[in-house]
């Protein structure tokens, strides 16, 4: 099957897109791309939902953008299915009048208005408007998939109904087989974009509570964001964290194979009980034990190959921590599992399956 992958995604910047890609390639579909990368990182794409007043100006980038995409779609033989990556609420719409013969299918990844909320915005009218674009999108395609249960339900009936869920997954770059480690410290890494959604002041506050020994645990905490200076307050000074400001994409799967315990996220609002975040997947891949915020998607996903832990409460986080601290063979039996989860259902081949199956079965093309 002939998919074309159209829009204005940023592949180097969405581990999402690639392992959409690789997923179908081994399932034997070809990919072509129609892609013209939108001048503005994805992060500030992201942002745009936090503050509804950017909309325009990101509809009009998007826009000028289309002129291209329009010169490559001429030259393209007539495509089975066309597939819009995430961020794609503004290129579904282009799709669906370029591709007037062909199924449109759109990876509805990110809610606009979700994602505002957990950010903290407030106003009814901007939460409406970018409701509205979230609707107007999914109603544009012929099928939509979402990264877990909590985000289908989200989702407009009909659409809601007929959607398919496949999960974030990770590159094939991502896994390393875990080896055990000599005696030496607990090694643990945190790393991210320090959303609220990703609750990494709990962290912060799990380890002042821990009052980590470096002798016995040390932390890695890589990324910056809008939390991250709450959290480095909350952890205080200890010898046994160490931050890390950025590591490029290139050098973040050794990094974090490097570790013995990946931390997921801990956030307590409505979305964090939704996602499942790139980082499970990808600590998983990387032989690492995971801990994470108890919630149905994350379950769902990790099953008994993780420590779950209530959502926005440093000190079971710190508990866990401290018995992961005492208890070396419990830590490596749960890296083990996670691997194991991770080969069987995290890799590209696995995670496209189910879109795989719905493609084979064919969707008609709406309207």
């Amino acid at each position: 099957m002939r998919v074309v992958a159209f829009g204005t995604y940023r592949l180097w910047e969405q581990p999402r897109v690639q392992v959409l890609f690789e997923g179908l390639r081994a399932h034997g579909h070809e990919v072509v791309e129609c892609n013209v990368p939108l001048p503005v990182d994805t992060e500030s794409r992201v942002k745009t939902a936090a503050q509804p007043v950017r909309t325009p100006l990101l509809a009009a980038k998007i826009a000028a953008t289309w002129p291209r995409l329009l010169r490559k779609a001429r030259g393209l033989p007539r495509p089975d299915v066309v597939l819009v990556p995430y961020m794609g609420h503004f290129d579904v719409h282009l799709a669906r009048r370029v591709f007037r013969k062909s199924p449109i299918v759109l990876d509805h990844f990110l809610f606009f208005r979700d994602t505002a909320i957990d950010r903290g915005a407030k106003s009814e009218t901007k939460l409406a408007l970018l409701d509205r674009i979230d609707k107007s999108a999914v109603r544009a395609a012929d099928l939509v998939f979402v990264d877990s249960e909590g985000h289908r339900d989200l989702l407009p009936q009909p659409v809601r109904s007929e959607a398919v869920v496949v999960y974030i997954g990770t590159p094939q770059e991502w896994f390393h087989e875990p080896e055990q480690r000599p005696d030496g410290p607990l090694r643990v890494i945190f790393f991210g974009i320090y959303t609220p959604l990703q609750g990494a002041p709990v962290i912060g506050e799990a380890i002042r509570l821990l009052d980590p020994d470096p002798a016995q645990v040390r932390f890695t905490m890589a990324g910056r964001g809008q939390d991250l200076e709450e959290t480095r307050r909350l952890a205080g000074d200890s010898s046994a964290v160490e931050w890390i400001d950025w590591v490029e994409r290139a050098e973040l799967p050794a990094l974090v194979a490097g570790h013995d315990v990946c931390l997921g996220i801990f956030s307590s609002g409505a979305k964090g009980m939704r996602v499942i975040p790139n980082k499970v997947f990808q600590g998983a891949a990387a032989g690492c034990a995971i801990v994470t915020s108890n919630s149905r998607s994350q379950q769902e996903a990790l099953g008994d190959a993780a420590v779950f832990v209530p959502p926005g409460d440093p000190e079971a986080l710190a508990a866990a921590l401290r018995e992961l601290i005492a208890d070396r063979e419990h830590v490596w039996a749960l890296r083990q599992a996670a691997y194991r989860r991770a080969v069987e259902a995290f890799a590209p081949r696995a995670v496209v399956e189910p879109l795989h199956a719905r493609l084979e079965a064919g969707v008609r093309r709406r309207g």
